[in-house]
C-alpha cells in the first residue's frame, strides 16, 4: 500500500457546550489522529450528540474550540463538512423518495453527480442490493440505518462521524459497520472515525476513549 496522501489531525481544545444556564458537558481536551478510531461515550443526555455537530462545523461550542486540520492546515466549519461522513439518528431521509433518489438529491446538494451504477454499488456496500428502486418509506428502521451509511460514504470521506452507529441494526449490519471503521483506518487520505456509543462492542473499536461528564 503505498504512502498516505493527507494527515488529519481533530483537536478539541477545552470544549465545551452549554444551552442557556444549564451546561451540557465539561471543558473536554482530546486529540485525533489518521488512522485511528476514537469512541465518546458518557451517560444519556451527556452531550454525545452535541459534540458531534460541533466537530462536523453544524454547532459552535459556548466554550474552546474543534480545530480540523488537513495536513497542518485548519480547515473552517464550511470546508470541512466536504471531508466529513455523518451518521446520525437526526438526519432525515425523504420517504417519498427512493433510495437511489435520496442520494442523488444530496449528491446534488453537494455538487456532486454520480452515476446509477456507481449508486447500485454503494447501496450493495451497504446491505441495500437491489432495493435502490424502492422507496424510504417502505423501509424498515434497519434499512434506513443502512441507508444513512450510504450517504456517509458517498464521497469517500476522510474522516466519518457515527452517531449510535448500530442502532436498528441486525448482526449482519453490525459487522458491516465493524468492516467500514476497520477500512477507515487505512482510507488513502488518512482516514479518522469517531463513534458515540454505549454499547459495550462498540467502546472495544476506540483506540481511545474520551468519557464526556458534566462537573458542576
Amino acid at each position: 500500500m503505498g504512502a498516505i496522501a493527507e494527515n488529519w489531525e481533530i483537536r478539541l481544545d477545552k470544549v465545551s457546550h452549554a444551552f442557556g444556564e444549564r451546561r451540557v458537558f465539561s471543558p473536554l481536551e482530546a486529540t485525533f489522529l489518521s488512522g485511528e478510531v476514537g469512541v465518546v461515550t458518557g451517560f444519556n443526555g451527556s452531550g454525545k450528540s452535541t459534540l458531534f455537530r460541533i466537530i462536523a462545523g453544524l454547532l459552535q461550542p459556548t466554550q474552546g474550540a474543534v480545530d480540523v486540520l488537513q495536513s497542518g492546515k485548519p480547515l473552517d466549519a464550511l470546508l470541512r463538512r466536504a471531508h466529513i461522513g455523518y451518521v446520525s439518528p437526526d438526519l432525515t431521509l425523504y420517504r417519498e423518495l427512493t433510495a437511489v433518489e435520496n442520494l442523488q438529491f444530496f449528491a446534488e446538494l453537494q455538487g456532486k453527480n454520480f452515476r446509477k451504477s456507481e449508486l447500485a454499488e454503494l447501496l450493495n456496500e451497504v446491505g441495500l442490493k437491489g432495493r435502490g428502486r424502492d422507496f424510504v418509506g417502505a423501509y424498515s428502521n434497519g434499512m434506513r440505518q443502512r441507508l444513512k451509511y450510504a450517504f456517509a460514504l458517498l464521497n469517500a470521506p476522510p474522516i466519518l462521524l457515527l452517531d449510535e452507529p448500530t442502532a436498528n441494526l441486525d448482526v449482519v449490519g453490525m459487522e458491516m459497520v465493524e468492516r467500514i471503521v476497520t477500512r477507515q483506518r487505512s482510507h488513502p487520505q488518512g482516514g479518522i472515525t469517531l463513534i458515540a456509543t454505549n454499547e459495550p462492542r462498540e467502546l472495544g473499536w476506540g483506540d481511545t476513549v474520551v468519557r464526556l461528564e458534566n462537573r458542576i
